[in-house]
């Protein structure tokens, strides 16, 4: 007699990244039996697609979590305290995609290409999925730290809009849309932000400035010594993930205005001494890597051309011309695919094949 697929529950279907998460669950390897679709009261009764068939979204309830084996939480931060144990408590193992468990060490902080062993460590029932900055570039520093043993990250990344939420994609292409056509617009100072005030008034911003015709050095909350959340998670992270309590890691974080896709400069510093052929041969025979590394014929990895797809892309792959055993390369992940819901997904699969025994 065959064992019973596991019941999945996606709590924040509706959201940009529980969009993507129907999709994907739709489109690979199909291991489940039910799948729930839950959202907050505001959403219940809708009817959305998930393998093709049509499935009502449930308010978020405890009892919502009866039966469920595997819970997917794409949900802020404080929903997630709230929901994550709860669904726990019920039998669920609950894949929180927030930043509420990452760092308690009784949490494990999972990429399935680099610590797939982890997730079975997971006395509170909970396992945790990286930020999209970090997941962005781990496939790939991963990889090359296992056979080169990583010492030191400095990076710099560039991030897309859609990495702050529905709002943030609404509001580049507001921005976009409102300055389109004014080529006086960008060349002097503030001139962007007034035609923004003149265009669209007092309209609300995740972004302390504008994106459009624009970067901004800013991505998350103020911490301690004027760090941003993404640069501290950024750093906490990899030294989790990869095993590193003492990686040394700076970071400075970039919104840039791009829908979709991070791109991250990388600036990496091994145990040992690896070339650019070493990097390559690790690279190319990683699996869910695609090496895009041909700048004399302008190929490199951009995120117009990396959007929508699963893979970690690399290219711009170099010696540091001053710096021992060290490489400098450009990273692009599609932060809504891999960055968010493809790497919960690929959790979700190991722990399904857990549960099948």
């Amino acid at each position: 007699m065959s064992a019973r697929k596991p019941t999945l529950a996606l709590i924040g279907a509706t959201g940009a990244v529980g969009t993507v998460m129907r999709d994907i669950i739709s489109t690979r390897e199909d291991v489940y039996g039910e799948i729930k679709l839950v959202a907050s009261a505001r959403s219940a009764g809708k009817v959305l697609q998930v393998r093709g068939e049509d499935v009502v979204v449930q308010e978020l309830t405890p009892e919502v979590f009866d039966g469920v084996d595997i819970a997917i939480f794409d949900v802020p931060d404080e929903v997630s305290a709230v929901w994550v144990p709860i669904a726990a408590e019920r039998g669920a193992v609950a894949i929180d995609k927030s930043g509420t468990f990452r760092m308690n060490p009784d949490v494990p902080l999972v990429v399935p290409e680099v610590n797939p062993e982890t997730v079975r460590n997971r006395p509170l029932g909970i396992v945790s999925t990286p930020n999209c900055t970090t997941l962005s570039m781990m496939a790939a520093m991963g990889a090359l730290h296992e056979q080169y043993g990583l010492r030191e990250l400095v990076v710099a990344s560039y991030q897309a809009v859609s990495g702050a939420g529905v709002a943030g994609s609404a509001r580049l292409y507001d921005e976009v849309e409102a300055l389109a056509g004014d080529r006086t617009v960008g060349q002097t100072a503030g001139d962007v932000r007034k035609a923004l005030q003149n265009k669209l008034g007092d309209e609300e911003s995740p972004f302390p400035a504008p994106v459009a015709f624009n970067v901004v050095p800013w991505a998350g909350s103020l911490k301690d010594g004027g760090w941003a959340s993404e640069e501290i998670k950024l750093r906490n992270e990899s030294r989790k993930i990869l095993g590193i309590d003492d990686l040394k890691v700076s970071a400075t974080c970039v919104r840039v205005p791009v829908i979709t896709t991070h791109s991250l400069a990388v600036h990496a510093t091994f145990e040992r001494e690896i070339t650019v052929a070493d990097a390559h041969r690790i690279l190319e025979a990683a699996p869910t890597v695609v090496v895009m590394d041909d700048p004399a014929n302008g190929v490199f990895p951009t995120p117009a051309d990396v959007v929508g797809t699963d893979p970690t892309y690399v290219g711009r792959i170099r010696q540091a011309l001053d710096f021992p055993n060290t490489l400098d390369l450009f990273v692009c992940g599609d932060n809504l695919r891999k960055g968010a819901a493809l790497n919960a997904a690929e959790i979700a699969e190991l722990v399904a094949a857990e549960l099948a025994g």
